[in-house]
């Protein structure tokens, strides 16, 4: 490991403070739990998600994984979801592992709208999971910071609410992330998450079908607004899926405060059915980093099980799944 890259993560380490950002995601409706404990059991049956993210693999990459299980109970209206989320940069992993239990409600408030509220609960683990800092400064040649770093991981718990309503078409939401904004500094100087606020929606074009040919082919148009601390994001795009590809195209950044021209272009393709869904995307740099951070990859996995053979009344949300 070369002097770079640990000076490049103890920079980062030291300057948590200010810079605390959550991990995110392009294909954020393929990783429902961590957008919002509303889509807890948003199928009827069960669910497994996995989700591999490598950010920026041409500097120091910022690497992300997710596993997630859901399950709905229909006799009880309920969905009851697990997740664990670990997110590291470079070889030492410095970042956040964390652990959560998500649990949604289903209100019918009128025949063909859905309201839907959720709570999160998290275990968090932040700090180095692979080197120890004295070996670190050691390699350097630093004398050792001493009382400043007391601990290789910090450890806290959060709390995170949503809000959904949804049609059969339409469909609109609101997180609250990081309500009680834990401490998660393995320093004696604190550092603690802030609240995140998210924002999303969209709506499902179907094509009209013939008389007896089933409609297999909509185009959605979905959007994601998040903000949290000093940051400002916004996701907007295009969905297509024709029975079983499904192709997208998004783009990221509010101009000109992620730069003059944004963040980022975000291309998709993806296989879609009832019971598998598997996607790739590629987020294509167009900030002022262009020259030095580009090429992030991300690929996503949704299995469903156990699903009735008959769909009810309420289908499930309209959202897309990539």
């Amino acid at each position: 490991m070369n002097k770079g890259i640990i000076i490049v993560i103890l920079c980062f380490a030291c300057t948590w403070r200010i810079y605390t950002q959550d991990p995110q995601f392009s294909q954020f409706y393929a990783n429902p739990l961590y957008l919002a404990p509303s889509f807890a059991g948003a199928v009827e049956g069960s669910r497994v998600t996995a989700n591999y993210r490598n950010q920026w693999v041409t500097l120091v990459p910022f690497v992300t994984y997710h596993v997630g299980y859901d399950q709905y109970f229909a006799d009880f209206k309920s969905g009851v979801g697990v997740m664990w989320l670990k997110d590291v940069i470079g070889r030492s992993e410095l970042g956040i592992s964390r652990l959560s239990l998500s649990y949604s409600y289903n209100f019918q408030i009128m025949r063909t709208i859905t309201f839907r509220p959720g709570l999160k609960f998290s275990y968090i683990e932040h700090g180095l999971f692979n080197y120890d800092l004295n070996s670190i400064f050691d390699i350097l040649g630093e004398p050792n910071p001493g009382s400043i770093y007391d601990t290789e991981r910090a450890r806290n718990i959060d709390v995170g609410s949503s809000l959904l309503v949804y049609t059969k078409n339409l469909w609109i939401g609101t997180t609250f992330d990081h309500i009680i904004q834990p401490d998660i500094s393995f320093s004696t100087l604190e550092a603690r998450l802030p609240l995140k606020f998210s924002l999303f929606g969209g709506i499902e074009l179907i094509k009209k079908g013939r008389l007896l040919k089933p409609r297999d082919e909509t185009m959605s148009f979905a959007f994601l607004f998040k903000s949290q601390g000093r940051q400002n994001q916004l996701d907007m795009g295009i969905y297509w899926h024709k029975v079983p590809i499904v192709l997208g195209v998004w783009y990221r950044g509010i101009p000109p405060f992620n730069s003059q021209r944004g963040d980022a272009f975000i291309l998709l393709a993806g296989y879609k059915t009832r019971y598998f869904n598997i996607g790739y995307s590629f987020d294509l740099t167009i900030s002022n980093l262009i020259s030095h951070a580009y090429a992030t990859h991300e690929v996503s996995l949704s299995i469903k099980f156990n699903l009735p053979k008959r769909r009810r009344k309420i289908t499930s949300i309209p959202c897309p799944e990539f």
